[in-house]
């Protein structure tokens, strides 16, 4: 990467250059267990589409400790080549490799023995407990090929190959909706199907991320380094914010399944799996927005170039408005035919979500402000504001809101929570933002 554009080009030519591939990878890798959501939706029934959705923790615990690895590795890798410390690059990758293939391996023995444990803490009744478990025990075999292919997919940007994250993204997302069509709608697999066909699509992309990585040409690759157990502290907490934002999805799927369960059985949570998959596909544009310009950001405050900063953050800001707002309309105005993709036939499920679609829908005039601001803190290197602000949209004022709002409003206090959680969320990342705004107005006036 030419570091001086950073600095010198366009902001709106920056953003469109850096964006764009953030957020085709950020969805295809976001929509896989969305694309088994509309296959068993409609191929399985509705049963089976509340049962993927309750499996939504436990891959949050894959995808997480993969992000939290290879995202806090990173930087490290990066910070070390640029210095020409390729011997520390090498010994940190190593680490890295060594590091997450030990704690998929522990996930995926934990998913093959305890299928049926993990499914009823999740909330899993005798009815949904079957497919859940089937999930679980099989997506758990692919969790070491899941979790190498983020590694190797995100080290390969660093080291100067970043459009062959994308490549294997494309192919993961086009065998996967070839598998779910092959296994769930033809051979009619069910649950098990939709499983196997997620996971052999990201050991797809994984054929793709390890190429450059078996080369031996490469600065870094599998075979140099040594493992250095003192760099793993240090990666974890780098890598902190993006646990957050994993535990942040998997404790929001958890409590409300759990009080659909509750209130409205499995109907109440195949309507919250149709509604949040919907929710999913507008929120991981927005992340990847936030992923794209990370690095701009990054330089831009580093060399104190806080005008060109502020510029790309209120065009990021604006964008993400006006995407929100778009979102906002098309899910309050067509919800129906949105929810019908997932539950095509039961008018109890659709009734249901329909009705909640048009109050969840006020999430996304803020959702996109508090997805920038805590990637802005992020990219700043305040990692503790980062955790705040997606600690209360995704955990704190999720799981407030959940307990205080039914016994206020009845079903619509459960829809409204998410809002709710953004609205607070909002006004905490507004109060963070310009604190740390005022403290770089000061630098400059020095």
């Amino acid at each position: 990467m030419d570091k001086n554009i950073l600095g010198t080009e366009r902001i709106f030519k920056l953003f469109i250059k850096f964006s764009i591939p953030a957020i085709i990878s950020m969805v295809i890798a976001g929509v896989q267990t969305i694309i088994d959501g509309i296959f068993v939706g409609n191929f399985v029934g509705e049963n089976a589409l509340a049962s993927v959705n309750i499996v939504q923790p436990f891959m949050q615990v894959i995808i997480g400790l993969s992000m939290i690895i290879s995202v806090g590795s990173l930087s490290f890798i990066g910070r070390s080549l640029g210095a020409e410390k390729n011997k520390e690059a090498q010994n940190i990758f190593k680490t890295a490799f060594i590091f997450i293939s030990t704690l998929s391996v522990g996930v995926l023995l934990l998913g093959r023995l305890f299928s049926v444990e993990i499914a009823t803490l999740l909330g899993a009744n005798q009815v949904l407990l079957k497919g859940v478990s089937t999930y679980i025990s099989i997506i758990s075999i692919f969790a070491p090929l899941m979790a190498l292919m983020f590694l190797f997919g995100f080290t390969n940007r660093v080291v100067g190959n970043p459009e062959s994250y994308l490549k294997g993204m494309i192919l993961s997302l086009i065998v996967n909706i070839s598998l779910d069509f092959i296994l769930v709608k033809q051979l009619r697999l069910g649950i098990g199907g939709a499983a196997f066909a997620t996971g052999i699509a990201y050991t797809s992309a994984l054929l793709v991320v390890i190429r450059p990585m078996l080369s031996k040409k490469n600065i870094v690759n599998i075979f140099k380094g040594k493992f250095d157990k003192s760099v793993i502290i240090p990666m974890v907490y780098n890598g902190s914010s993006e646990a957050v934002v994993s535990i942040a999805i998997a404790t929001t799927i958890y409590v409300f399944n759990m009080t659909f369960m509750s209130i409205a059985g499995e109907v109440g949570v195949a309507a919250f799996t149709a509604i949040n998959y919907i929710s999913q596909f507008g929120v991981l544009i927005m992340f990847g927005i936030s992923d794209g310009i990370g690095p701009i950001l990054s330089y831009n405050y580093g060399f104190k170039k806080y005008n060109r900063l502020n510029d790309l953050l209120k065009l990021a800001s604006k964008v993400n408005f006006v995407f929100g707002t778009i979102l906002f309309f098309i899910l309050f105005i067509f919800g129906e035919q949105l929810v019908s993709l997932f539950a095509n036939g039961n008018k109890e499920v659709l009734n249901l979500a329909v009705e909640g679609s048009k109050l969840y829908a006020f999430a996304f005039l803020m959702c996109g402000f508090n997805i920038i601001n805590s990637g802005y803190f992020t990219a700043i290197g305040d990692a503790k504001a980062s955790i705040i602000i997606a600690a209360s949209r995704g955990i704190v004022f999720i799981v407030l809101g959940i307990k205080i709002l039914p016994a206020f409003i009845g079903m619509s206090g459960v829809w409204i929570t998410v809002p709710f959680a953004e609205f607070m969320a909002f006004i905490i990342g507004m109060y963070l933002f310009k604190r740390s705004n005022s403290l770089y107005v000061k630098t400059i006036e020095v």
